[in-house]
């Protein structure tokens, strides 16, 4: 039977291992440490590069929130069941429903069905404002499911996918990974990818046919490498982030790489620690490691761009690019927007001082979810 482990535990497991210092920084960045202070901000004085064009409140956030972009609006969720739709332009409401129970995962959305999941463990989906299907999961699941094609696919943190049928819950299929000792208790990557659906498990991304589960393809992202599972532990976690036909994700605590989803092969790997999903445009993949050191390497080749070390311990989010900016967030709801080129920080937007949960792109706006339930719209210049 495999084993769920919750981050913490594998810290603190790792922690009393010799020559582990990357699980030690991780250590230090969530529980602080006399001689480990998250960096101080640097003064800026240059003219702005973004700004705030809308804000709304939500209910608060504490489970790993992913912010659905459809058409023209962001359908975001909160801890009290609440799932609003809200329009990029203005943050006009445009729908809400209840989902009927506190939530551990989500939103998924096609426009018609959204889809999350409740602290009951129960797979709830939406439609026209009401419930109308629940389905009790096998094992417990914190990872965004997904919804295309009339089907509902989810994760559970066990890295089992389940297929259901969007109209009526019926469950379609299920594949399971044997083999894997141990699995990690954080949101893996689950997207589409034209008619394949992929899915993080193990340090492998896996092609898999959405109408009958059976496995297309699969490439390696991360080699585990260590003395024991613990070490040897490199779950994929999400976001992950796609360009064409390239899916870029990382490996936990192993490595930042990217696969080719059209011929399902590994282009390239860099080995770098680090616990957040990661965020890229057509030129750059941009990831934090365990001290929050952020890297850019050449999406087509992997080379390394550059390297930034101003938010060092400051709990980053994971990163989006927009307009050629990386933007991050910070324990101290900061969002911090760096030249995609260089690393430099060129602007600051402050929002309402609780950690940033979330970023989602849509067009040339990108949306900002903190944990108290701001949500703060932002145009990078």
């Amino acid at each position: 039977m495999k084993r769920l482990v919750q981050i913490t535990l594998i810290s603190l497991a790792a922690a009393s291992l010799s020559g582990c210092s990357t699980i030690s920084s991780t250590w230090n960045n969530w529980f602080g440490d006399a001689k480990n202070k998250p960096a101080v901000l640097e003064t800026l004085s240059g003219p702005a590069t973004g700004r705030v064009v809308w804000s709304a409140k939500g209910g608060d956030v504490s489970f790993p929130l992913s912010i659905a972009t459809l058409g023209d609006s962001f359908i975001v969720a909160s801890n009290d069941g609440t799932v609003r739709a809200l329009a990029a332009a203005d943050g006009r409401e445009l729908w809400r429903v209840e989902a009927g129970g506190k939530l551990a995962a989500g939103v998924g959305s096609d426009g018609r069905f959204s889809a999350v999941v409740n602290r009951d463990n129960e797979l709830v989906v939406l439609e026209a404002g009401r419930v109308v299907w629940k389905k009790a999961l096998p094992t417990p699941v914190i990872a965004a499911p997904l919804v295309a094609g009339e089907r509902v696919f989810a994760l559970t943190l066990d890295r089992q996918v389940l297929a259901y049928d969007a109209l009526d819950g019926r469950k379609i299929w299920e594949v399971r990974r044997p083999g894997e000792p141990l699995t990690l208790a954080k949101a893996g990557v689950l997207l589409a990818y034209k008619d394949t659906l992929i899915v993080g498990q193990g340090a492998r991304l896996a092609g898999i046919d959405p109408l009958k589960g059976e496995l297309r393809w699969e490439a390696s992202v991360a080699t585990p490498r260590g003395t024991n599972e613990v070490e040897r532990l490199a779950d994929l976690v999400g976001p992950a982030v796609r360009q064409g036909e390239v899916i870029c994700a990382r490996a936990f605590q192993s490595s930042v790489g990217c696969v080719n989803a059209e011929r399902g092969s590994a282009l390239w790997n860099r080995v770098v620690g680090g616990t957040n999903g990661i965020g890229a445009d057509d030129q750059v993949v941009v990831a934090g490691d365990a001290s929050d050191r952020l890297s850019a390497w050449k999406l087509a080749n992997g080379d390394l761009a550059w390297s930034a070390d101003q938010f060092q311990l400051r709990k980053l989010s994971a990163p989006v690019l927009l307009n050629k900016q990386v933007l991050v967030g910070d324990y101290e709801g900061q969002l911090h927007l760096l030249d995609r080129d260089t690393g430099k920080t060129r602007s600051r937007i402050a929002t309402d001082g609780s950690p940033v949960a979330a970023i989602a792109l849509l067009g040339d706006t990108a949306l900002v979810a903190t944990k108290n339930g701001g949500l703060f719209a932002i145009k990078a210049e």
